[in-house]
């Protein structure tokens, strides 16, 4: 991720309440990471990566493994809808090819995993490169920018963190 372009994470909010908490997930908690089989010499380092991540922050893992970017969203919404887990991150890989195809599956995969969050309640973090060139694949995959697949697990207990401090009764 690129500093001048994306910024460093770091937001201020002088004399307000901040209702978000990074930082380590309750004891026992864990996340479902649902990953496409296609263009897995990405998708495994995506996967690498979410699973790093989930370490770093004690988090326990289960992967559930799709057949390619279009099923990410219903696998995410039956893994959102088990109760099982505290967040959901949908990883994949979609390299423009000589077809429209292409703008299908980018659509429908970010749509299917938004639904499977907004439908549950339960954060479902958009994981999935979509790039013009396997190059920019891999970059994005644990290269020059960064490793989606862990920024996915990063952003999905986040945002529990988030939505559990706005749900708590104050």
């Amino acid at each position: 991720m690129s500093i001048e372009t994306h910024g460093d994470g770091t937001l201020t909010s002088p004399g307000a309440r901040v209702l978000s908490a990074a930082g380590p997930a309750p004891a026992g908690a864990r996340v479902a990471v649902v990953v496409s089989r296609y263009h897995s010499h990405v998708t495994q380092r995506l996967l690498d990566g979410a699973l790093a991540a989930a370490a770093a922050r004690g988090v326990e893992v289960d992967v559930v493994h799709a057949p390619g970017a279009f099923e990410l969203g219903l696998l995410s919404l039956e893994a959102a809808r088990s109760g099982r887990y505290l967040g959901v991150a949908a990883l994949g890989c979609v390299i423009r090819g000589e077809t429209s195809h292409y703008d299908y599956v980018c659509s429908e995969s970010a749509r299917g995993v938004l639904r499977a969050g907004l439908e549950t309640g339960i954060p479902v973090a958009f994981g999935v490169v979509t790039t013009e060139t396997p190059e920019q694949a891999f970059a994005r995959a644990g290269g020059t920018a960064g490793n989606k697949g862990a920024e996915a697990v990063d952003t999905a207990l986040d945002a529990a963190a988030a939505l559990a401090a706005i749900r708590a009764p104050h």
